[in-house]
């Protein structure tokens, strides 16, 4: 799994990429949510487009994120989640979350 983000005015980005299960990456993944959290960053997209698989604990770390992120008042919406839409419907999580197909859009969603 490779992780990156990075902060663009006051949306936070988190790209995710590969495999998503358990270990490191994915602690690293839910680490830097609260990092930024810590810092009053309260917009993130969760780009999903370099992912390849994701396993019920990387759904998890989703869901623990977009609570967190709720509970501070913000807003967490995920953008291009092409490779994992279906798993995303068979768990009906496309209900908990708000999707969008690219970054551009997600970034708009959340700052509105």
């Amino acid at each position: 799994m490779k992780v990156k983000d990075h902060l663009s005015d006051d949306v936070v980005t988190i790209a995710l990429g590969g495999k998503i299960m358990p270990g490191e990456d994915l602690t690293s993944f839910q680490g830097k949510v609260h990092y930024y959290l810590g810092l009053n960053k309260t917009r993130f997209v969760i780009d999903l487009q370099q992912v390849e698989w994701m396993s019920s604990a990387g759904l998890g770390a989703l869901i623990a994120a977009h609570t967190s992120v709720l509970k501070a008042n913000g807003k967490l919406v995920l953008a291009n989640v092409t490779n994992v839409r279906s798993l995303l419907n068979l768990t009906q999580l496309v209900r908990v979350f708000e999707i969008h197909d690219s970054n551009s859009e997600a970034e708009s969603a959340v700052r509105n």
